[in-house]
């Protein structure tokens, strides 16, 4: 039976050259995203960055008195965790699973590393941020 579950389902982990997949791929984890599973709340340290593959995330501004308003959507196309990259390790945002699936998890310093190491991925992921 085929594998049901592959990085290649993530639309930046596909883009990614041969050498690039020999490093990252062996260190992605495949997690559930379980409908209504909070990835990160407002303020916390990521450890890890999501990519996506069947599931979709929104990404929530969480105001002062506890109301948040949506300002991304997730998916396939992208990642969870910019500010890992961006040079931030926290962000005001809330991450929830909208549509349940799968995402496959890297550790934070190791997609730090690849960006700062390959000028490929660096344009690919800043690519995706703008």
């Amino acid at each position: 039976m085929p594998d049901l579950h592959s990085p290649q389902q993530n639309h930046l982990l596909a883009a990614l050259s041969v050498a690039e997949r020999e490093r990252i791929y062996p260190q992605l984890q495949l997690v559930e995203m379980p409908l209504g599973k909070v990835v990160y709340e407002s303020g916390d340290v990521r450890p890890h960055a999501y990519f996506p593959t069947d599931c979709v995330v929104s990404q929530l501004c969480v105001l002062e008195d506890g109301a948040s308003t949506e300002i991304s959507v997730v998916g396939n196309d992208g990642l969870i965790g910019l500010a890992l990259f961006m040079g931030g390790e926290s962000t005001p945002r809330r991450a929830v699973v909208q549509s349940g699936g799968h995402a496959y998890r890297l550790p934070g310093q190791a997609l730090r590393d690849e960006f700062h190491r390959n000028a490929a991925v660096r344009l690919l992921l800043l690519r995706y941020t703008q």
